[in-house]
């Protein structure tokens, strides 16, 4: 038996834990069609361990996008990232798997485990910042706030009536703005003394797509390499992650950095017409490379397992 045909599952605890049916579903069909090592992790350090004795065996992920997240993060850490593609089968929730299922892995627990049987690789962009954290989909600087799910006090709506009446906001400045420098390949596109609405980046081939949203002038777009935010504390929001407060941070496109199991169809189309991941208050959205989108909405044999592991 080739490696090709060697698997290490690896069944992330929230994936046990949330829908043991999908899991078993997984594993009968990938031990059906090559042999799986399952391995069943209970904290952070059994996955990372477990990742770290995959030996040639291809690496699969049962679970949801921060499983993801988590592994293309370990093995871009010990620098193994580009040695082999690897494969995922999302289980979870609908809202867990956004950017699985916008890279083009299969909705369905079965389409998705023949597809690492069947399926090829398809090399992605990665941009990483400089402290080492990795970003698969869309970044957004600042972070959007989150919603507050707490409902107004009588005093609050008081303060607010009277901040309302006695010091009226100018219409221009409602909403919440920041003061950033942002620099793309060290040209400046937005400076500390330019209020700004928001930034976003996303990685298009081989380069990061820059959109720069002053709170009174029309957005401006660049590409780069390297993009670096400096300012007063701020946070930003990768992959739906918030992270921050930080005063600078830089990131840096790397082209092809990792690869992923797809279909074969897919792998084939999405090589042709990229699919890039949105991310905006409301979360991540799935956009096809080349439409732009403004803030108003205007288009421009089944395993033996013993313990934590079998084989």
């Amino acid at each position: 038996m080739s490696d090709h045909d060697q698997l290490l599952v690896i069944v992330d605890p929230v994936a046990r834990r949330s829908d043991g049916e999908s899991v078993r579903i997984a594993k009968d069909v990938l031990s059906a069609g090559a042999e799986a090592k399952i391995c069943l992790p209970g904290t952070p350090e059994e996955f990372s361990r477990a990742l770290a004795r995959r030996g040639s065996r291809r690496l699969v992920v049962l679970g949801d996008d921060r499983a993801l997240l988590r592994t293309v993060a370990l093995l871009h850490r010990d620098r193994e990232l580009s040695g082999a593609a690897l494969s995922l089968v999302p289980i979870g929730p609908p809202d867990a798997l956004e950017i699985a299922h916008a890279l083009g892995v299969p909705r369905s627990t079965p389409a998705a485990a023949r597809a690492v049987l069947d399926g090829a690789a398809r090399p992605l962009d990665l941009l990483v910042d400089d402290s080492d954290g990795v970003v698969l989909g869309d970044l957004l600087v600042p972070a959007a706030p989150a919603p507050s799910s707490a409902a107004p006090s009588v005093w609050g709506t008081c303060r607010s009536l009277v901040r309302t009446l006695v010091r009226p906001a100018p219409a221009g400045l409602v909403g919440r703005t920041h003061r950033l420098r942002v620099e793309a390949d060290g040209v400046l596109l937005s400076d500390v003394g330019t209020p700004l609405e928001s930034l976003t980046v996303r990685s298009v081939a081989g380069t990061a797509e820059v959109t720069v949203r002053p709170w009174s002038a029309p957005a401006r777009q660049a590409t780069a390499d390297v993009l670096t935010v400096s300012g007063p504390d701020f946070r930003y929001r990768a992959d739906g992650r918030l992270t921050g407060p930080v005063r600078r941070r830089t990131w840096t496109v790397r082209a092809g950095a990792w690869g992923l199991v797809l279909p074969r169809d897919t792998a084939a189309e999405r090589r042709e017409a990229p699919v890039v991941l949105r991310e905006t208050a409301a979360g991540l959205r799935e956009t096809p490379a080349g439409r732009r989108e403004s803030p108003a909405g205007r288009r421009d044999g089944r395993p033996q397992e013993s313990g934590r592991e079998a084989s």
